[in-house]
């Protein structure tokens, strides 16, 4: 079930999606997309995350496009729009809009791990460099009645998935802003 933001939620609407301040985004349209990129020394390995998504969505819920590269593939994932508190590996990125779709019915979460990626709704399995492409469906409200850039601040985020939750260094944020 999709929660419908009321009339005046919905007059907010316009999504923004804000990579970093020393990104600047001009008049775009719902084809610009906005990146966000974290770099995260782990012993002799470098991982270079990317995300990218459109930067203008209707604030009553659309489906955007989730992209990203050079992920381990030996780590799950998990793909979201999340309440985030702090910069990308400071805090874990919770709740997230939509919670964790396990059945397919909102949408609103995708998991990517290379061992069960595909067996369950809303999974997949990273392609070759640690890619990935995925559907979310986003939306202003949360669950509680808060509302993303007003309430609480939001972002597209990928984090690790259920196997190493407390491991940071997976987590990438695209800060979200409602108007």
């Amino acid at each position: 079930m999709r929660v419908v933001p009321s009339a005046r939620t919905a007059a907010r609407a316009g999504l923004a999606v804000v990579a970093s301040a020393a990104l600047t985004l001009g008049l775009a349209t719902s084809a610009s997309a906005a990146t966000s990129t974290r770099t995260v020394v782990d012993g002799t390995t470098t991982y270079n995350l990317s995300l990218t998504a459109p930067n203008t969505v209707a604030g009553a819920g659309q489906v955007v496009t989730v992209t990203g590269s050079g992920y381990n593939t030996g780590q799950g994932i998990y793909v979201g729009l999340c309440v985030v508190d702090g910069a990308a590996g400071a805090n874990k990125p919770t709740p997230c809009l939509g919670g964790q779709d396990e059945t397919g019915a909102t949408g609103a979460s995708h998991w990517i791990n290379n061992v069960f990626g595909g067996l369950f709704a809303n999974s997949s399995k990273f392609g070759t460099g640690g890619t990935f492409s995925v559907q979310i469906y986003v939306q202003a409200t949360l669950d509680d009645g808060s509302v993303c850039g007003q309430d609480v601040d939001c972002a597209i985020v990928t984090r690790a998935d259920h196997f190493d939750s407390g491991d940071r260094k997976y987590d990438v944020h695209v800060p979200v802003t409602f108007n």
